[in-house]
């Protein structure tokens, strides 16, 4: 199977990685791909916004899969123009990736599914924003409507920060605050069939403690021993399944990556969100333990055969995925401070340095972005597993270099609570 990869960040290395070593798969393109992914696969200059173009490099190419990563193009309606041009695409179409593309349309989705989530508004003027606000109390939650990278969420006790927040987006939705631990749960569906993954924990907070500002996720680890052990099972029968009805009664049946991001609240599961794609950096976790062939699995949600797959199979193993970030990230990340000790990291057992935000410039790799690297690591043991991906980001130096020290720490040391 050929296949084609659309994406520059570290969940398209990650993806183009398990697809590298996939027996199913003959060749991996990437498009427009990152200096990591090109140790691996074939890069190839495209537009990721520009459909057109995208489904003339796959019919260029003679792939036999597409898998849009971001999700910018999939509400750009870019898995659509490969659909039209006959070649299978794991990815929903546009109107299905409203479910990321807008908080205001999940939240009726899931109104209308039963889903359990938190009370919101949604607010449009500073005026609805003050009521909303003062409704819920603190700690306030706001979340920027549209698409914004994964730093579009304000959790504060400070009301004007939330009323900033609010002011500066065009229109948000205003939540009760969930307690409890948050866990992300991902499921692979054709529209039909619903395949969970297993959970993941994601560390949204750029500081150790969950401390900072909000992130696109600073590191996540994989399974979650302390979880219930229901958990699985309940969200697929509460939220996947529900979701994945109510996409396809509505006419705009859901086909891809629904990442469900999940409340383990003292009134039960609850969601926070859902995205349409592979979250990053949980998918490194994810697919360091994957054992089922993910072709069979992305190819299967996308010629709507994944009945055929069966349930994804996983090591016994498990993963940690710390990320090392740019000087001045998430607010203003630098970029083009060389990068030194990666091929030193990747050499060590079981270790995996998945690029993100990085570039070639004159021969020497170099900060790009937010989220420069994720050191990926696994082991027998979560504690094995995070002391060789710290021991990896330990080799790693770039200027203004900064990684959260707690990456899995209370999962290892036993105080998670579920």
């Amino acid at each position: 199977m050929k296949t084609l990869v659309i994406g520059t960040g570290g969940r398209e290395h990650a993806l183009a990685l398990a697809l590298s070593r996939d027996p199913h798969v003959t060749e991996v393109h990437v498009a427009p791909g990152n200096p990591g992914i090109a140790a691996i696969a074939m890069l190839h200059e495209v537009d990721p916004l520009d459909g057109s173009a995208v489904a003339a490099l796959a019919v260029s190419l003679g792939v036999d899969l597409v898998v849009v990563g971001p999700e910018a193009p999939l509400v750009a309606g870019v898995a659509d123009d490969v659909r039209a041009a006959g070649i299978a695409c794991f990815g929903p179409s546009r109107e299905a990736a409203q479910l990321e593309g807008s908080k205001a349309f999940a939240k009726q989705v899931m109104a209308a599914a039963e889903v359990p989530t938190a009370m919101a508004r949604v607010c449009e003027t500073p005026e609805q924003a003050a009521a909303a606000l003062d409704s819920f109390g603190p700690p306030y939650v706001v979340k920027d409507d549209a698409l914004a990278a994964g730093k579009g969420v304000v959790v504060t006790d400070e009301r004007q920060a939330a009323l900033d927040h609010a002011a500066a987006c065009d229109r948000v939705v205003i939540e009760e605050f969930l307690d409890g631990p948050e866990v992300s749960l991902f499921a692979i569906t054709d529209g039909e069939t619903v395949l969970p993954l297993q959970a993941a924990q994601d560390f949204k907070r750029a500081l150790d403690g969950d401390e900072g500002p909000n992130t696109g996720g600073m590191g996540a680890y994989t399974p979650l021993d302390w979880a219930p052990d229901d958990l699985v099972t309940e969200v697929t029968r509460r939220v996947l399944v529900p979701t994945v009805v109510e996409m396809a009664r509505r006419g705009t049946p859901f086909q891809g990556l629904l990442y469900a991001g999940l409340a383990l609240t003292s009134r039960g599961v609850r969601v926070i969100e859902f995205n349409a794609r592979f979250g990053d950096p949980e998918t490194q976790a994810l697919l360091a333990l994957l054992r089922t062939p993910l072709s069979a699995l992305l190819h299967g949600a996308a010629t709507g055969t994944l009945g055929e797959v069966g349930l994804p199979q996983w090591s016994t193993d498990a993963a940690v995925a710390v990320v090392m970030a740019a000087e001045g990230y998430p607010e203003s990340p630098r970029k083009g401070d060389p990068i030194a000790g990666v091929e030193a990291a990747d050499a060590l057992e079981g270790v995996d340095v998945i690029h993100a935000g990085t570039a070639i410039v004159d021969g020497e790799l170099v900060t790009a972005g937010g989220r420069v690297l994720a050191v990926t690591a696994t082991g027998s043991t979560l504690a094995e597993a995070r002391n060789r991906a710290y021991a990896g980001v330990a080799e790693i130096s770039f200027a203004g270099a900064h990684a959260r020290t707690d990456i899995a720490l209370a999962a290892v040391d036993g105080t998670m609570e579920g």
